[in-house]
């Protein structure tokens, strides 16, 4: 009988609004030993602590000098990112960082050459492109039936966060906005499906000056928008092909699909790229085809609609195998690069050339074992 490797001893920093769905992935699964958490708000640690059975919250200080950790999965705010990756791998651990990896390329950059300088790992968000939705699409467009993706087009219109996110202003602060918040979903499944980047053109736009919260916690308290909330992109591929992406906070309700890509024989239909499941909808070419659902071909994400915490699992299963984690740091890189220079596009009303590269991930194997044990 084959014996399963010990489990990856994982420290958690940053006890906020996403933490709940990763405390209950990480600790189903077997193949992490949760060590302790920490939080800038040590009461908060506490109570997921509590709420968990995580043996220890502690300062995150307290969480990097812990021999016991092994992995920290940064659940920081985006501008924080870097600063605790960094510490992270400083302190001898692998780190696996909700997106984006970083807000700026060179402290980015940083992190990649401080990984590899260590020997360590650093993985990131978002780990939806492991879910049982987008595998199934990246395997049957593999299979070919659908003939030579194309072109795609993507669709995120979001009311914004302000109604119902604790402190919703930093969403609209530069390193953050529609682009760096929800786009990370997008390109990287696009990068998936068609592979890296070569150019981007770009507009962007405030919407509006201002948002007032009209419910939630920040209920009535007025805020400046200082990051555009209205992107429109052209992204060119290595491989050709083309992908137009919107991006919005400020209007809902559109009623456009997430995400169509255009294949020499046919159209494929994505679910939302920030979900983890179906509905996987095809329709072949010739007028009179209609659209049909594609039953999913992986199982390993049924037990759950968000099962935030897969990348984290998937990298320390590649850690105890000497393996690359397929939601790799250069992947990180590479969609961060693409935003970024979306944003430098839109600014300077030029097309923009990307510099970085990466290589698309592996797909999970059919009969993939990083399902959480519930």
């Amino acid at each position: 009988m084959a014996v399963r490797p010990r489990p990856v001893g994982v420290g958690v920093v940053g006890c906020g609004m996403v933490s709940k769905s990763y405390f209950t992935n990480l600790r189903a699964s077997p193949h992490i030993a949760l060590v302790a958490c920490a939080d800038q708000a040590i009461d908060r640690a506490k109570a997921r602590a509590r709420e968990f059975g995580v043996p220890r919250a502690c300062t995150t200080e307290e969480l990097l000098a812990d021999p016991g950790v092994e992995m920290v999965v940064n659940l920081t705010i985006p501008t924080a990112h870097a600063e605790i990756s960094l510490a992270a791998l400083a302190a001898g651990k692998h780190v696996y960082s909700e997106k984006p990896l970083a807000t700026t390329r060179e402290a980015a950059t940083r992190i990649l050459d401080q990984a590899e300088t260590g020997g360590l790992t650093v993985a990131c968000a978002p780990d939806t492109v492991l879910g049982a939705g987008i595998q199934t699409c990246l395997r049957l467009l593999e299979q070919g039936d659908l003939g030579e993706p194309l072109s795609a087009v993507g669709f995120f219109f979001g009311a914004g966060p302000e109604n119902f996110h604790a402190n919703p202003a930093f969403f609209y602060q530069p390193g953050a906005g529609p682009l760096l918040d929800v786009g990370p979903y997008y390109v990287t499944t696009l990068i998936c499906l068609f592979g890296p980047v070569r150019r981007v053109t770009s507009m962007a736009r405030i919407l509006f000056a201002e948002r007032t919260p009209q419910r939630g916690p920040r209920k009535g308290e007025t805020f400046k928008v200082s990051t555009p909330t209205w992107i429109t992109a052209v992204i060119e591929f290595e491989n050709g092909a083309q992908a137009n992406l919107i991006t919005t906070f400020g209007i809902s309700g559109a009623g456009l699909p997430n995400l169509q890509v255009y294949a020499g024989k046919g159209i494929m239909q994505l679910p939302d790229p920030n979900t983890f499941g179906g509905p996987v909808k095809v329709r072949m070419a010739g007028g009179r085809s209609a659209w049909r659902e594609i039953p999913l071909l992986y199982k390993h994400t049924d037990a759950s609609k968000d099962f935030r915490a897969l990348g984290a699992i998937e990298a320390a299963v590649a850690i105890r195998n000497g393996e690359h984690a397929r939601l790799s740091g250069e992947l990180a890189y590479h969609a961060l690069d693409v935003m970024l220079s979306i944003l430098e596009s839109a600014a300077s009303a030029r097309h923009v050339e990307v510099s970085s590269t990466c290589r698309r991930p592996p797909l999970l194997p059919l009969d993939t074992a990083l399902v959480a044990a519930r």
